[in-house]
């Protein structure tokens, strides 16, 4: 069979065949970033023949991450090129090109924060959900860190007057893209899903409240990530100048900065790594940004789009314990000190009364379970239970679902629990290419399948049920049921009510 070609509106472009599906990686969506560096981004400049797209574009510039445990973080590592700022690609996957057919659009926003990541990663790959589903996916890659997120508007003068979120809107000229171009693939520009786990759950938050967004999408999928509030200009500002000085720079050098020749990509990357708690995200500008995603209340913007919403047991044995394995084996009295540092997410609860507290409700958790599920309801759990909830007090925003995904890895003796980022390969139905921190039980490939189903259904309809799996009820202030994931599934009213009611009377940061 020929390798299919496909027409958009920048020229035509040619994939290959994966098991049926068609693939196409590597589709420009931007023009290179190194010309207009610390810009808005641009459509790419044209082409006549063919051009092959058989292989993932760059991941978007970042500095190299320490990771003391490589095999938890495997499935979603880059594959292919990395690091470059020509890194506005997409990928897509489907089964048939101009067919008349309008298909639903998955489309996956990479995650890590805003300071890394990439949707090059081995389980992100789309042949099976298409094959189950009927549906059209497309992964993508954007600015990120200083290159997507460094605010300049305040110290930069009018050459930046438009350098802010830049990586939010590489995201919205990829819609664009699809909205453009995707039924040519298939698929339904009517009927497109965000779906982004961690930081591209917070990056999807944010483009609920993007005016420019708006129409670009028809439902949300955000799974373990959040963003209540985005960052205000002075804050920004003041990470700026922090860069600024660590590169020796002043305010007259700010062009210089944005020239690739003068300031060559590998030395911004370098700045990066000498500085990696920098603080970069979307920030509240009061013209990408007007408003903050979720605070005081849902955005009405995007008040009727359906929303799903997902979160694991365990989330911080892997965000935490994979940097820090001797938060393993904790003894009862070294779990003071270790939350110590997490104190301010904590409000005026004492860490000793919170300790008390989490060994009351789980009398059978070790000391270190104990710190693993603290740190994830304070530190993961507290802002996606504020935006399900503030999602469901008004009427006129549309539905919400919730899941909480539960099932264990058996890896390392359960080890890993269930863990931020575990429930991505699931959903994907992507279990054999996501390593073997997942296993292989035919009860795991069960809960995949019913996994993926339910995202195809809410992609296709806005409502997750589906014939294989229970019944779930959209969330609200009564009964908050939450479909709880695990080798048998299912919903529970209020899970977890204890550590909510906590949560409930803590300031959120």
């Amino acid at each position: 069979m020929p390798a299919p070609v496909a027409a958009t509106n920048c020229g035509p472009v040619r994939g290959f065949i994966d098991e049926g599906v068609l693939v196409f990686k590597g589709i420009p969506y931007g023009e290179d970033t190194a010309t207009r560096r610390f810009q808005p981004p641009v459509r790419p400049s044209p082409w006549v023949e063919a051009r092959n797209t058989v292989a993932f574009g760059p991941q978007a510039p970042q500095a190299p991450r320490n990771r003391e445990n490589r095999r938890a973080f495997a499935p979603m590592d880059a594959i292919g090129p990395v690091n470059s700022e020509d890194c506005l690609h997409l990928n897509v996957w489907t089964p048939k090109l101009r067919d008349g057919r309008r298909r639903p659009v998955l489309v996956y926003i990479p995650g890590s924060g805003y300071s890394y990541g990439s949707s090059n990663g081995a389980v992100f790959n789309g042949v099976r959900l298409v094959k189950r589903g009927n549906v059209v996916v497309v992964t993508l890659n954007h600015r990120i860190n200083l290159f997507g997120y460094l605010y300049l508007r305040e110290i930069g003068g009018s050459q930046f007057a438009e350098c802010s979120n830049l990586g939010q809107l590489d995201l919205i000229l990829a819609l664009e893209w699809v909205r453009d171009n995707i039924a040519e693939f298939g698929g339904d520009p009517h009927s497109v899903c965000i779906l982004g786990q961690g930081g591209g759950a917070a990056k999807c938050s944010t483009l609920m409240a993007m005016p420019k967004a708006k129409g670009l999408f028809h439902r949300a999928v955000l799974l373990s990530g959040q963003q209540v509030t985005a960052i205000p200009p002075t804050h920004a500002t003041a990470t700026a100048n922090t860069l600024l000085a660590s590169l020796g720079l002043k305010r007259a050098d700010l062009a210089a900065l944005a020239d690739p020749e003068e300031f060559p990509m590998e030395r911004l990357v370098a700045a990066l790594q000498a500085n990696p708690d920098l603080p970069f995200g979307p920030v509240r500008d009061g013209r990408t940004l007007p408003r903050d995603p979720f605070s005081p209340d849902a955005p009405l913007l995007s008040a009727s789009i359906p929303m799903l919403v997902g979160t694991t047991l365990d989330e911080t044995r892997l965000t935490l314990g994979a940097a820090d394995p001797s938060l393993f084996s904790l003894q009862w009295e070294d779990l003071p000190s270790a939350l110590a540092a997490y104190k301010p997410r904590f409000g005026a609860l004492k860490v000793e009364s919170l300790i008390a507290q989490y060994k009351q409700w789980y009398p059978a958790y070790s000391a270190s379970d104990v710190f693993f599920a603290i740190t994830t309801a304070f530190l993961s759990w507290h802002g996606i239970l504020i935006e399900s909830e503030r999602r469901a007090q008004h009427a006129r925003t549309g539905p919400t679902w919730v899941y909480e995904f539960d099932w264990e890895s058996p890896v390392e003796n359960g080890k890993w629990g269930a863990s931020h980022s575990m429930d991505v390969p699931f959903l994907f139905d992507n279990l054999a290419l996501a390593g073997s921190m997942m296993g292989s039980s035919p009860a795991a490939n069960r809960l995949a399948g019913q996994m993926a189903d339910a995202l195809i259904a809410f992609a296709s309809t806005g409502d997750p049920n589906a014939s294989s799996i229970p019944k779930w009820p959209a969330y609200d202030l009564t009964q908050r049921p939450v479909l709880c994931w695990n080798e048998s599934s299912e919903v529970k009213q209020d899970p977890r009510s204890d550590e909510r009611k906590l949560l409930e009377r803590v300031p959120f940061l």
